[in-house]
């Protein structure tokens, strides 16, 4: 059986919710990996999600989704910080699908002061904090911002001058998305080993989790493995934010192997697979 053929079967299988009910089989949330920290998610109801949009730029996304358009309707953007490697495509996505865009308030306000979005498509609850929980798609399916360890600031680089200017971010998050059918996803965004994983863990109790490993800016393979084992202890698990420049040295073959003997599973997918749970 070859890799892909694997990937096909194991994103396919159900999860058992906490309570003990099966995930239907026809209700099932879709998760699309286009590398570095982007992602897109489909949700039962057939709602689009992307998170932290770094595509035309980002080396290791596929060439198809390198056109904007291919990822067809977006319904919501979330932004997890202000790097280039996660707001790259921030701009031009949410023009042309007229997506509302959700993130940290510091930064919300930064894309507005520079024009990336409108001010209606970032003002008023789309400016939420760490703990804060929105429902723009209907109240099946909760977004909770989650802390970060990490750095956010914008940079801009001039076209005619090349003077790079640097604005203020906000603070780094994570989210946590609850949809319609139960399932829990924690996408960690970038971020380093913190306590606080612990109590996510436990309190919001997330089926997959989306943790970087790259090392350098974000944990490392066994700073993550170590999240997951004895931390936040997810029913599955997608690496991520590795590999798509030299500094990012982290694999998921070195988590693999720090995470040891688990009942968690990891999907070890390339950019562009998409998995169902």
């Amino acid at each position: 059986m070859d890799r892909r053929t694997m990937l096909k079967l194991t994103g396919a299988m159900t999860f058992t919710l906490a309570a003990g009910k099966a995930f239907a089989q026809d209700q099932k949330v879709e998760v699309l990996w286009l590398g570095q920290s982007a992602t897109k998610i489909t949700t039962p109801t057939g709602k689009v999600i992307v998170l932290d949009p770094f595509l035309t730029h980002n080396p290791k996304t596929p060439a198809q989704y390198k056109n904007l358009d291919a990822l067809g309707k977006v319904d919501v953007i979330l932004v997890t910080h202000g790097h280039g490697d996660h707001v790259g495509d921030l701009k031009e996505l949410a023009a042309r699908t007229g997506a509302q865009v959700f993130g940290p308030a510091g930064l919300l306000d930064t894309l507005i002061d520079l024009g990336w979005i409108p001010p209606e498509k970032g003002i008023g609850e789309k400016r939420f904090g760490k703990g804060g929980t929105i429902t723009p798609l209907g109240p099946q399916i909760k977004i909770t911002q989650t802390r970060a360890e990490h750095s956010s600031e914008v940079a801009v680089v001039d076209p005619v001058t090349k003077k790079r200017t640097t604005y203020p971010g906000g603070e780094p998050a994570g989210f946590i998305v609850e949809f319609e059918n139960g399932f829990k996803l924690y996408h960690m965004g970038d971020t380093g080993l913190f306590g606080d994983m612990r109590l996510i863990g436990e309190y919001y109790k997330p089926d997959l989790i989306m943790i970087p490993i790259g090392g350098h800016f974000v944990m490392d393979p066994k700073d993550a493995a170590y999240a997951t084992r004895e931390m936040l202890k997810p029913r599955g698990v997608i690496p991520i934010h590795y590999g798509t420049f030299p500094v990012l040295r982290g694999t998921p073959e070195e988590y693999t192997k720090a995470l040891g003997r688990t009942s968690t599973q990891v999907f070890p997918i390339n950019p562009g697979d998409s998995l169902k749970f």
